[in-house]
């Protein structure tokens, strides 16, 4: 199983409120789920980031039509950043698009590597996750630069994964930190998915054909008991670890602490992967709102 890629049904979540002034372009209007701008949380009084530049979402289930096409279209979306593996990916995931006037980029974030592969091992905490997804960006430098590249063309984009939360969410935690928006305010944006993932968790299984994860004896639920495999209501796959099956703050707090401390911030951390100067110019001049949008790092 790729650990980004959990299934775990949940309970169903509250029904949406039409009236959220922080989903400006409806999720149905795309067909996506865990779509929106991550301006809008991240900048609610639109002093760093335009709206309407950056987008982020969840895989297309079952797969994207003609209606996601014209909704993406009309958000001027031209390019879609695709950060899971080969084996994640569908031909038919994003087969409306082609010819639709937007690309698909793929820059897979894998979870391969020593490194990662013992923050994985290790990821009990929030705060553990938060240090894998820092390990998995310093083994991504290729995948970085290819979506940082695709994020500065002209139009918008949208970037996702398998849940839009943990890939989704440290590259876009990495481009809002380059318009100069605080960490605080990053948070803000990433923790919004939580209110999402008992639908996507549960079309990530349905995907898949698999069964709840999370199932207990007697037919009661607990997040990160197990996966699917195990009879009689008890789960006998590894165990998945509580904060991949959920968004919390201290996560992705922990994952821009740790890209500061260690590469002297996102900025510094893109370069090194191999992101021109130019590139990150210019997405600042395409997505950011000067001054705010050229911090120092």
């Amino acid at each position: 199983m790729n650990p980004l890629n959990p299934l775990n049904p949940l309970n169903p979540p509250n029904p949406p409120n039409p009236l959220d002034p922080l989903k400006s372009l409806n999720p149905l209007a795309v067909g996506l789920l865990n779509f929106r701008d991550a301006a809008l949380a991240a900048d609610p009084g639109g002093t760093r980031v335009r709206r309407g530049v950056l987008y982020r979402s969840a895989q297309p289930f079952p797969a994207a039509d003609s209606h996601t096409a014209d909704g993406l279209r009309a958000a001027d979306v031209r390019t879609v950043i695709d950060l899971r593996s080969a084996e994640e990916r569908r031909p038919e995931d994003w087969q409306a698009l082609r010819g639709a006037g937007i690309e698909i980029v793929e820059a897979p974030l894998e979870a391969v590597g020593e490194a990662v592969a013992g923050e994985l091992a290790a990821l009990r905490t929030d705060a553990d996750l938060g240090r894998f997804y820092a390990s998995l960006a310093e083994a991504a430098p290729d995948a970085l630069v290819a979506a940082v590249g695709a994020a500065a063309r002209p139009g918008a984009a949208l970037v996702h994964c398998a849940a839009g939360k943990d890939r989704t969410g440290l590259l876009t935690a990495l481009l809002l930190e380059l318009l100069g928006v605080p960490d605080e305010s990053i948070a803000d944006d990433y923790v919004r998915t939580a209110d999402e993932l008992p639908l996507i968790l549960a079309a990530l299984a349905e995907r898949v054909g698999a069964g709840p994860l999370n199932r207990l004896p007697g037919g009661g639920t607990q997040e990160g008991v197990g996966t699917p495999g195990g009879g009689a209501g008890m789960p006998d796959g590894p165990v998945i670890p509580a904060p991949l099956l959920a968004a919390p703050r201290v996560a992705i707090l922990t994952f821009l602490r740790l890209t500061g401390e260690r590469h002297g911030g996102a900025g510094a951390f893109l370069r090194g992967c191999g992101v021109l100067d130019g590139v990150i110019e210019e997405f600042r001049a395409k997505a950011g709102r000067a001054p705010a949008a050229t911090p120092s790092r």
